[in-house]
């Protein structure tokens, strides 16, 4: 049996009655669009994160996009991130008319290099869009001050963060906004796409609930553009609401998962998972490194474990971006790191024994490569 680098059906099979009552709680609601599943979720996000305002939208992509429009980020401006993330995260710089400029990133923690953003702030910058990567945040003690005395936004891409904390705060909390995915997969995930922005400033979310809603703030009347038709689902929100509670114990289950592996990997030749000062991981993914991650992730497909590569190929190196210029090089530990990463299975429905099955093959693979 092959063991999957994902367990959301693991985990249906084990929320399944709850999950299906939420269903039946939106279609029994009489408003499927925007109704009290979506306020209610809104309310309940929030509160999680101690902050006033959650506005939710479709995906994770488009918190991005309407992150940037509500802080005014548009056509020219240039938005400071990295190229070692889902391209989601550029394809959302690019939607809005504005340039992204990509920082190289920490050899350890593969997180944005704040030195190196630092060099790259000049006149047409509008925007710092920190991503906490793997499930740990960007060092915002140094970003923040920074963004500040250059009179910059920031936005944090939240997608693979949900729970994480530096030092005490929660990701999506420390920022002008919070940009958040909950794609099956995430920490927190719906069974479809979905996502959504906090922030603290009432002024960004209203006009983040107008954006979303085609530029309307009551039906058939549009107030102002651009608009976007990137409205959160109920039925997602309401399956969200069941899952939020238990993110606490998704997240510990994660870190007693990872734990596990880094007793089991010390010493093996793997570079293993390093949490930076002052951070607190709830490993959304437990990325290894190795300089023959190909043949090491062979060797683990023919013994029945699958794994993923995130990513490949740098953002900065997609055809789809050339037209930015940066060349092969540019980008030096970002374009090292896509050499080597792989992510190991790690999901809160994991079972120890498939992780045991896990820890088996990666030792044995280690030996065959």
């Amino acid at each position: 049996m092959v063991i999957h680098d994902w367990g959301y059906l693991d985990e249906y099979r084990n929320e399944r009655e709850e999950l299906l009552a939420a269903v039946d709680r939106a279609f029994s609601s009489g408003r499927l669009i925007l109704g009290k599943g979506v306020s209610s979720f809104e309310e309940e996000f929030a509160a999680h994160h101690g902050v006033d305002h959650c506005v939710g939208v479709d995906n994770g992509t488009n918190a991005i996009v309407l992150a940037l429009r509500a802080l005014g980020v548009g056509e020219g401006d240039e938005v400071v991130t990295v190229a070692n993330t889902a391209a989601q995260t550029v394809v959302a710089i690019d939607a809005v008319g504005a340039v992204p400029v990509f920082a190289d990133v920490d050899p350890r923690t593969h997180l944005i290099d704040t030195d190196h953003v630092a060099s790259l702030i000049g006149e047409r910058t509008r925007c710092l869009l920190p991503v906490h990567l793997y499930g740990q945040c960007v060092d915002m003690t140094t970003l923040l001050p920074l963004a500040r005395r250059h009179g910059l936004a920031v936005i944090e891409d939240c997608a693979q963060s949900h729970g994480a904390r530096h030092q005490g705060r929660l990701a999506g909390t420390m920022g002008d906004a919070g940009a958040f995915s909950f794609y099956p997969t995430k920490v927190l995930g719906a069974y479809g796409d979905a996502g959504a922005v906090l922030s603290g400033t009432p002024g960004v979310a209203e006009s983040l609930r107008v954006l979303r809603y085609c530029g309307m703030r009551e039906r058939f009347h549009v107030e102002e553009l651009p608009g976007y038709n990137s409205r959160l689902d109920e039925v997602q929100a309401e399956i969200l609401r069941v899952k939020l509670p238990r993110l606490n114990t998704y997240v510990d289950r994660r870190r007693e998962l990872a734990a596990r592996y880094d007793r089991a990997f010390a010493g093996t030749g793997l570079s293993l998972p390093v949490t930076a000062d002052g951070n607190e991981h709830v490993y959304y993914l437990y990325v290894v490194r190795h300089p023959r991650r190909d043949a090491l992730a062979a060797e683990l497909e023919r013994r029945g474990v699958r794994t993923t590569v995130h990513y490949p190929r740098p953002v900065h190196l997609m055809s789809g971006f050339a037209h930015l210029g940066y060349a092969p090089g540019s980008l030096p530990v970002t374009e090292a790191v896509a050499e080597e990463v792989l992510s190991l299975p790690l999901y809160p429905s994991l079972k120890d024994s498939d992780q045991e099955r896990i820890i088996t093959a990666v030792h044995e693979s280690l030996d065959a490569v």
